[in-house]
């Protein structure tokens, strides 16, 4: 379930490639949304930390073009290769561990990385001094504590049932160290690391095939820590997946928060 950090979302396990397509299904969209309105452009330099899959570096490199450049980052990158090229380099890095890359960037990005990071102001920091002067950073991150439920709508039971697992869920996060509030923490933590222009929103997505296919795959890389934790049996579970394949359900994921600013010039 976990890797040799304690990440119980490890992207060794094969469940993890199709979490990374439903969470880029759900997120990309408004991510990139936001990384438009920062200003990339052609020639851009840009660090994409925890990268994960392969769509944001990726969709990064399409928008820098051949004159650009994309560092694509993770501790595990094994999902992440799909996007090397001669414009992106897939590079082994932990972000709070090892000394940012020597360069410039235009732009730094981290989605769904701060938020299970246990030196997260040591990360923050390593991101923040990567920047060139002027350069962009947008980080986005969960707060399942801001609104907690699978299925905010809770009129009968499997929906009680969701709510119940998504709550072992969020206890197995926490005791790996997960700041399960932490993204209404962003904009606070740029302007204390002397970012200018800082500014945030929140995306809060309910009732798609995408959270229904994110719901399934997160349910099948936890299972084991879920019956063993005394948090859902066997059966329960079955049951869980099954009402989720059957549709109509409204499930929802935690907000996603996102915060942005700039290194002064």
């Amino acid at each position: 379930m976990a890797d040799e950090d304690g990440y119980l979302l490890a992207n060794a396990r094969a469940e993890a490639g199709t979490r990374f397509e439903a969470l880029s299904a759900i997120f990309d969209p408004p991510t990139f949304r936001r990384i438009d309105a920062l200003g990339i452009a052609a020639g851009w330099r840009c660090w994409e930390v925890g990268a994960g899959g392969a769509s944001v570096p990726s969709g990064l490199a399409e928008r820098v073009g051949p004159t650009g450049r994309v560092l694509a980052t993770d501790i595990d990158v094994r999902w992440a290769r799909a996007a090397a090229s001669e414009v992106v380099e897939v590079r082994r890095h932990d972000v709070a561990r090892d000394d940012p890359p020597d360069e410039g960037f235009d732009l730094v990005h981290a989605r769904l990385v701060l938020v299970h990071v246990a030196d997260r102001e040591r990360a923050l920091r390593s991101m923040v001094a990567a920047l060139r002067p002027g350069g962009r950073i947008l980080l986005e991150d969960a707060d399942p504590a801001l609104q907690p439920l699978a299925s905010p709508y809770e009129h009968g039971p499997r929906e009680r049932l969701a709510n119940r697992i998504r709550t072992g869920f969020r206890a197995m996060l926490a005791e790996r160290g997960a700041d399960l509030a932490y993204g209404r923490r962003l904009p606070a933590s740029l302007r204390a690391a002397g970012l200018t222009g800082v500014a945030a929103e929140a995306h809060f997505p309910i009732a798609s095939p995408a959270c229904d296919l994110l719901e399934t795959a997160t349910i099948a890389h936890i299972r084991d820590g879920l019956v063993a934790g005394g948090h859902a049996t066997e059966e329960e579970i079955e049951r869980h997946l099954a009402n989720v394949a059957a549709g109509g359900m409204d499930l929802a994921t935690a907000p996603m928060v996102a915060a942005w600013g700039r290194r002064p010039e």
